[in-house]
Formats: structure tokens, sequence, C-alpha cells
């Protein structure tokens, strides 16, 4: 399973063919199954092959991140509210406003079983596992944006795709710095609960 090979072949499949295969007309339960049977096995190869333990980190620079990712979120947060606020004016901050509860469970949700386990797959276990695999390091993070890209073709929505896009290259970059799936995690969840508050939730298929 440490082969240079099957390595490629696994990323093959869970990275190309899977996501892709989700945006077919096939029955939702066979693609809950497929996508839990993915989820288990990287969980396993992530313990038992790369022997890779779930851990806080010591020694993590929370300054240095903290510092960096408020001034990515303030490009994000000025350049969303003016694309909310010039395409789609009414939905500006409307479930914060209007559906408190729905606002606070929704981001509960999204951050613990949606943000970490992504994490999990398309940082995690794809550095610990690709990292040999692509030379350039330049190209490992670009692929990595691709393939997280990917994993939301099936919302079938052309600007989920560009701000996967954006994120992966981002969240791939903190991966790389920190090595923590914490931190990535918990910018993610920042970036994302963010845009659903600014009232992008209905664009990017959130319940609103």
């Amino acid at each position: 399973m440490k082969g240079f090979f099957y390595k490629r072949i696994e990323f093959f499949i869970i990275f190309i063919c899977v996501p892709i295969s989700f945006v077919l007309n096939y029955p939702a339960t066979i693609k809950l199954l497929i996508g839990a049977t993915g989820f288990f096995y990287i969980i396993f190869v992530l313990l038992h092959v790369e022997k890779k333990k779930f851990s806080i980190a010591q020694g993590l620079n929370w300054k240095k991140f903290w510092k960096q990712t408020m001034i990515k979120l303030f490009g994000i947060i000025v350049v969303t509210t003016v694309y909310v606020w010039v395409f789609d004016h009414s939905s500006l901050f409307t479930v914060f406003y209007n559906k408190p509860i729905m606002w606070i469970s929704i981001l509960f949700i999204y951050s613990l079983f949606s943000v970490y386990p992504q994490e999990l797959i398309y940082r995690t276990f794809f550095f610990h596992r690709y990292d040999t695999i692509f030379e350039s390091k330049g190209l490992l993070i670009f692929i990595n944006a691709i393939v997280f890209c990917l994993g939301h073709l099936f919302f079938k929505n052309t600007l989920v795709l560009v701000l996967t896009f954006l994120g992966g290259i981002l969240f791939a970059l903190t991966f790389k710095k920190t090595k923590s799936t914490l931190l990535v995690s918990i910018e993610h969840a920042i970036y994302g609960c963010w845009l659903f508050t600014v009232g992008m939730g209905n664009m990017l298929g959130f319940p609103s």
C-alpha cells in the first residue's frame, strides 16, 4: 500500500473517479455508501499505514496563525460583502438577522461534521500520502486545490467551484506551513462560516 504505483491508482480513484461519479444520477444511498467506505479507508490508511496519530501538535505558533488568518479574513469580508451587496442584496446577512437559531445550528454542524472531515481527507491524508509522488511542492498545492474543487462538483455550481479552488490553495498553504489539521480546520471553518453569515449560503448550497 506504500508503493508509488499503488498510491497513484488510489489517488485517481479517491480524488478523481469518486467525486466525478457523484455528479451522475444514481441512488443517494449508494453515494453515501461509497463516501463512507472511502472515508473509513482513509482513516485506516492514516492510522495503520502512514502511522499518523490524531493529537494536537505541540509548539504551534497560534499568534502567527491568528494574525495571518485575520488578515486574510478581512480581505474575504470586504470582497464577499461587496459581492452579495451587488448580486443578491436581499440575502445580505438575512439568515443572521432573521433566523439566528438556524444560523448558530448550521455553523456548529458545518464546522464539526463538514469542515474537519474535509481537512482530514484533503489536507492530512493528501499531504501525508502523496507528498512524495509530486516533485514540485507548487504542483502539489495546485493539485490539492484542483481535487478539493472536484470534491464539490456535485453542487453543480460554478461559484462553489471557484471558491473551493481558491480556498483549497489557502488551506493547502496553511497545512504545508503548520502541518496541523486543527489549525487548517479552524481557518476553513472561519471562512466558511463567514460566507454563510454574509448571505452566500443560498448561493453555495447551505440551508437558508
